[in-house]
């Protein structure tokens, strides 16, 4: 078992019968875990102590889910892993595009959702860059200090969005499928649903101003996947 010390996570729901069954299962596996039963409480948790990651219930009292990780998001880049309704594929939509990095949908196995909590944490420091600094025409990556500029101005992305756009940089005209890239960015054992890949590539292009339908940067390679078209400086 690889070492989990000092890994926290902070469960967010308001069922306390919920928020018991997660806190119990990774407390098994070695994790360091806090409980909040509203978004409020998150969030005045988050100000003390930035977790690892936070698990989030999208159905919460008062601030509901989708508000906390809007919230979440102004401050902080920590990997988010939110609960859905199994009949409401739009809360998965939502909560993508929000800025969570995966979700698991009620009812679910307790199992599944540390699976999910190890295979993010695992990416914890990013793909190891082929180099430190990628120079395009209008876009500059730094692999090291994790910074983005476009068009000279600096863009904020999460850890997931800027793993994705350093997987596609790593390889510029390399046509990568969804497959490939979740392989590299989720992580070989991701067994969600691929379109997740769509989402995230959907809101990167629009924090690097890119465009589906005249991109500079990433262009789709359609029925197969993407591939980055920016020009090297």
């Amino acid at each position: 078992m690889e070492d989990v010390s000092a890994r926290s996570i902070l469960v967010v729901d308001d069922e306390a019968n919920i928020r018991q069954l997660l806190t119990d299962y990774l407390h098994r596996d070695g994790f360091d875990v806090e409980e909040a039963v509203s978004g409020e409480q998150a969030l005045d948790a988050l100000a003390r102590r930035v977790p690892d990651l936070i698990i989030l219930d999208v159905r919460l009292p008062g601030i509901d889910g989708f508000e906390t990780l809007r919230r979440i998001r102004k401050t902080s880049d920590v990997y988010v892993l939110m609960l859905t309704a199994r009949s409401e594929e739009s809360d998965t939509l939502i909560g993508l595009e929000v800025g969570a990095d995966d979700y698991v949908s009620k009812p679910f196995s307790p199992r599944e959702v540390v699976a999910r909590v190890r295979t993010l944490l695992r990416r914890r420091g990013g793909i190891a860059p082929a180099d430190d600094r990628r120079e395009f025409v209008g876009l500059s990556l730094d692999t090291t200090r994790h910074e983005i500029f476009a068009d000279g101005a600096t863009v904020m992305l999460t850890a997931l969005e800027f793993d994705l756009l350093d997987a596609l940089t790593s390889a510029p005209g390399r046509v990568f499928t969804r497959r490939q890239l979740i392989e590299r960015v989720w992580g070989w054992d991701f067994y969600g649903d691929e379109r997740i890949v769509d989402v995230h590539i959907r809101k990167l292009r629009s924090a690097i101003f890119d465009a589906a339908d005249d991109p500079r940067f990433i262009a789709t390679v359609r029925g197969v996947g993407y591939k980055f078209i920016g020009v090297q400086q």
